[in-house]
């Protein structure tokens, strides 16, 4: 069993409804996250990541849990 992080589409989307281009650094900045943080949830299949990152995600995002997350059954 797997969670699988949809953060890089989470930023596609919002860079698209924004018109503009999101950076890992910028997303860092505004949250208050370590860049690296952010690089792992973004690549690493299976980082394990605290609920305070993804609260903070959620809330930079403006999304539900379950839009940056999903269970991948194996």
């Amino acid at each position: 069993v797997m969670i699988r992080f949809r953060l890089k589409e989470a930023i596609a989307d919002k860079s698209f409804k924004e018109r503009r281009h999101i950076t890992i650094s910028e997303i860092a900045e505004q949250t208050g996250l370590n860049r690296s943080t952010l690089s792992k949830v973004a690549g690493v299949p299976g980082y394990n990541c605290t609920t305070d990152v993804i609260d903070k995600l959620c809330k930079y995002f403006g999304c539900q849990v379950s839009d940056l997350m999903e269970h991948i059954s194996e």
